[in-house]
C-alpha cells in the first residue's frame, strides 16, 4: 500500500514539476536528501526522477542497495522515510507561506476593509439610527489641507448616529417651522444655524424621555447625558469613513463621488432628498454633499498633535465645524478629511448659509 500511494505522488509530482513552484522545491529537495546521503552515493531525491524496476519509489534502496536503507519486506528505514518526507515537505510549506504573504502594490494601497454593517435601531419617532461600533482610526489627511494635520490617531466609544441627514418633515413636526429654502418634506433641513440645530437637539431629547445635553444658558455639551447632540469632529469623520483610509468613504477615485453625494457638478444648485445617492459601507445616507454637517466642535485651525480618546475639540473658540461639504461643493470639499468653520449664530448667506444642515447622535 506504501508503494502504491507512492507512485501516485510520484505521478502528481512529476505534473508539478511542470511549474516553478515545483521546480524550486525540487532543488531544495534535491539538496536536502543529498544531505541525507543517499544510497550508493548517488545523491539526489528520487522523486522526481525514473524508478528503476523494484526500487522504491521513496528512497534509492532497490533490490541489492545497502540493507542500512531497508528493512524486512523491502521496505524503507522509518527513520530515513521520515526523513526525507521532511526533506520534501518543509520547502513546499515555506513557498507555500511566502506566496500566501506576498503583497503586491495595489494591495498595500487597498484602503482598510471596513468592519461589519452596523445595528440599525428605530427611534419613538420612526428616526433609523445606525449603532457604530468603538474604535480607532487615523484622523485628518496628512497630504490634505492645513487644518487637516496633523494626521492622527483616535480612538472613538461606541455611538448611535442618524442614518440620514435631518429632514424637513422631522424638523417641522419637533419646531413647528421650516426655514429651508429648497423646500421638501424628505430635503435635508437647511438654513440651520448651529444654535437652532442644538435646540433641536434638546427638544427631541425632551421629546423621547431623554436627559437633555446641552445647557439652555451656556450651551455647554453634557456628555454624559443619554440625550440627543451634535457629533463631535471626531465621530464624524470616524462615521463617513467607516472603516476605511481613503479620501472618499468609497475609495480615492473623485470621478466616483457623483454616486455617493449630491454636489456642485450634479445637484442643478439645490438639494435632493436624502438616501437618494448610495450609502458608505456602514449604511449611512449623504455623508459626502448635499448639505454641509454641523458638529459640536469649536473650529481651530489644526489639530492638536498626539493620539486621543474621544476628543471634543477646543475648549474656545468662535466658529464651530462644518463637514462633508455640501450641494454647492466641489469634489475636494466632500473628503472625508475636509473641514470648514462658521459663526454658530450666524450663517453668512454668500458662503453657504442654505446649504447648512445636521444630523445627531446619542450616546450608547
Amino acid at each position: 500500500m506504501i508503494h502504491r500511494a507512492a507512485g501516485l505522488l510520484t505521478r502528481r509530482a512529476r505534473d508539478a514539476a511542470a511549474c516553478a513552484d515545483a521546480r524550486r522545491a525540487r532543488r531544495v529537495g534535491r539538496t536536502a536528501a543529498q544531505s541525507l546521503g543517499a544510497a550508493q552515493g548517488k545523491g539526489g531525491c528520487t522523486l522526481f526522477a525514473p524508478l528503476r524496476k523494484g526500487d522504491c519509489p521513496l528512497c534509492l534502496a532497490g533490490k541489492g542497495d545497502s540493507p542500512r536503507l531497508r528493512t524486512a519486506g523491502n521496505g524503507c528505514s522509518p527513520l530515513f522515510l521520515a526523513a526525507l518526507w521532511l526533506s520534501l515537505a518543509l520547502p513546499l510549506v515555506l513557498l507555500l507561506v511566502v506566496g500566501c504573504s506576498r503583497t503586491d502594490e495595489s494591495e498595500k494601497a487597498a484602503p482598510a476593509s471596513p468592519s461589519a454593517a452596523p445595528d440599525v435601531v428605530t427611534t419613538k419617532a420612526g428616526i433609523e439610527m445606525a449603532l457604530l461600533p468603538a474604535g480607532e482610526f487615523l484622523m485628518g489627511d496628512a497630504a490634505g489641507e492645513d487644518d487637516e494635520k496633523p494626521a492622527h490617531k483616535v480612538r472613538v466609544s461606541a455611538f448611535y448616529i442618524d442614518r440620514s441627514e435631518v429632514t424637513q418633515k422631522v424638523f417641522g413636526e419637533l419646531m413647528g417651522r421650516n426655514p429651508a429654502k429648497f423646500v421638501g418634506p424628505d430635503r435635508p433641513v437647511e438654513r440651520v444655524s448651529w444654535l437652532a440645530a442644538v435646540q433641536f437637539c434638546n427638544m427631541r431629547s425632551a421629546k423621547e424621555g431623554f436627559r437633555p445635553c446641552y445647557d439652555p444658558k451656556t450651551l455647554a455639551c453634557d456628555f454624559a447625558a443619554d440625550g440627543y447632540r451634535l457629533p463631535t469632529e471626531a465621530e464624524w469623520e470616524y462615521a463617513c469613513r467607516a472603516g476605511t483610509t481613503t479620501r472618499y468613504s468609497f475609495g480615492n477615485d473623485a470621478g466616483q463621488l457623483a454616486r455617493y453625494a449630491w454636489m456642485k457638478s450634479n445637484a442643478d444648485k439645490a438639494t435632493h432628498p436624502v438616501r437618494g445617492k448610495a450609502a458608505n459601507p456602514w449604511g449611512l445616507f449623504d455623508m459626502h454633499g448635499n448639505v454641509a454637517e454641523w458638529c459640536n466642535d469649536f473650529y481651530a485651525e489644526s489639530y492638536p498633535a498626539g493620539d486621543a480618546q474621544d476628543p471634543r475639540g477646543p475648549a474656545l473658540g468662535k466658529e464651530r465645524v462644518l463637514r462633508g461639504g455640501s450641494w454647492s461643493s466641489g469634489a475636494e470639499a466632500c473628503r472625508a478629511a475636509a473641514r470648514a468653520g462658521e459663526a454658530p449664530g450666524f450663517a453668512d448667506v454668500c458662503f453657504g448659509y442654505e446649504a447648512y444642515g445636521f444630523r445627531c447622535v446619542r450616546r450608547m
